[in-house]
């Protein structure tokens, strides 16, 4: 086993958790490191919205009251960062795909979502990705609102891949019927970015 894995899995073990939940070139971290491509947004809710649209039957555009007075959803999951550190027990709560689905109606051409963010930001991922039950659009982390380092008010939550598919300071989900690299895709990262596989970069 290398010296890597060896000393990250004692450390999980240490903390008390299965080594098995952490993949491989990953080390456990109780913080939340901050990560992110230029600045942090000065958002104002007054003036903020999500728009829902593309491969849709109904466009959809919601303040963020409208978004926090949809059903919630509270999840509890690790998380894990291109970068090698990994979170576990995570908490998040936001709005499930599923209520917004209900909104828009994706057509059966809807295979692919692209999240829009601040600053010209874009982040790809298979359409069957926010369908899981652990996806979420996410205004609260941990018991509390986002922070704005965190993508407040509102970040796109995608658990089964590489964090930088959770795009913070979300403004628009366009469905698609074909795949669009997002920011980072066309910096040469792994378009599936399954940790598992440690697929980080290239395809």
């Amino acid at each position: 086993m290398p010296l890597f894995r060896s000393k990250a899995e004692d450390k999980v073990r240490k903390a008390g958790y299965d080594p098995a939940r952490l993949p491989p070139g990953q080390y456990l971290t109780e913080k939340w490191p901050v990560l992110h491509a230029g600045s942090v947004p000065d958002e104002d809710l007054a003036t903020w919205d999500l728009r829902i649209w593309g491969e849709v039957e109904n466009e959809v555009t919601l303040s963020f009251d409208e978004l926090k007075a949809l059903p919630a959803t509270e999840v509890t999951t690790d998380i894990h960062c291109v970068t090698r550190w990994s979170r576990f027990d995570a908490q998040f709560k936001g709005v499930h795909w599923r209520e917004l689905a209900k909104l828009c109606t994706p057509k059966p051409t809807a295979s692919f979502v692209i999240a829009h963010s601040e600053q010209g930001y874009t982040a790809n991922s298979p359409l069957w990705a926010i369908e899981e039950d652990t996806a979420l659009v996410v205004y609260e982390a941990d018991g509390e609102p986002l922070t704005p380092d965190h993508g407040f008010p509102a970040r796109l939550f995608v658990p089964s891949k590489y964090f930088w598919k959770s795009a913070k300071w979300l403004r628009g989900l366009e469905l698609s019927s074909v795949d669009k690299p997002g920011f980072w895709e066309r910096y040469g990262y792994n378009n599936n970015a399954d940790y598992w596989k440690e697929e980080r970069y290239g395809f």
